[in-house]
């Protein structure tokens, strides 16, 4: 009778699970949402730096002039995408090692970008490039914010897929997870790589998307 009883409730509770099908919907009106909201708040920077107390981040005398470690820590993203990308085609496979080795990696990367990140806040605040002075780093907070933050959120997934595997979770339903934090990864890295050219154009590209989209 307990026999029956265990087999039932586990499945009663593999039933309750999401398919690879219905996850994948999930993420996709999640990455549709997010498209969005990074959008509005892009349109919204190039309207906003049409007035004449916005200073461009690329200006002679701004700290981002030379955008070192801006590029520093897109390397550092890149990479965690990729190492994602290698750890999904690496449960496609079955090989579970290399799976979990890349996705480790993946992880140590995204904590490095966004450790690199904290340290440019950092830098500016220092230098009293705060949220209140100009228009321009009101924005780069804001943007560069809004992505990592999106990122924490990310963690959360690839921490629960990790334990997931440690804990001994079946590998058919583990490659899915690592399946769909690797598109996350890879829509976040696209996100950011937008944010980054649109942080460091110069004035004269601005005042071309904003009269494209009839902001001027």
């Amino acid at each position: 009778m307990t026999g029956k009883t265990d087999m039932a409730n586990n499945t009663w509770e593999y039933s309750m699970q999401p398919t690879a099908a219905q996850a994948k919907t999930g993420l996709r009106v999640l990455l549709l949402a997010l498209s969005s909201l990074f959008f509005l708040f892009i349109v919204a920077f190039m309207g906003r730096s049409q007035f004449p107390d916005y200073e461009s981040l690329t200006a002679p005398w701004q700290p981002l002039v030379q955008p070192w470690a801006l590029w520093a820590n897109t390397g550092l993203l890149v990479c965690a995408s990729a190492s994602l990308q290698w750890a999904r085609m690496a449960t496609r496979k079955n090989q579970r090692e290399q799976s979990i080795e890349r996705l480790m990696m993946a992880g140590i990367f995204t904590l490095a970008f966004l450790a690199g990140q904290v340290s440019i806040w950092l830098q500016l605040i220092s230098t009293g490039n705060l949220v209140a002075g100009n228009p321009a780093y009101s924005f780069f907070y804001l943007l560069t914010g809004l992505h990592a933050l999106h990122l924490v959120f990310g963690l959360v997934g690839w921490a629960i897929t990790s334990l997931g595997i440690w804990g001994g979770l079946p590998f058919e339903r583990t490659s899915v997870r690592i399946e769909l934090c690797a598109t996350y990864w890879h829509f976040l890295l696209v996100v950011w790589l937008v944010l980054f050219a649109l942080l460091t154009s110069p004035p004269e590209t601005f005042e071309a998307f904003a009269a494209l989209c009839g902001l001027r």
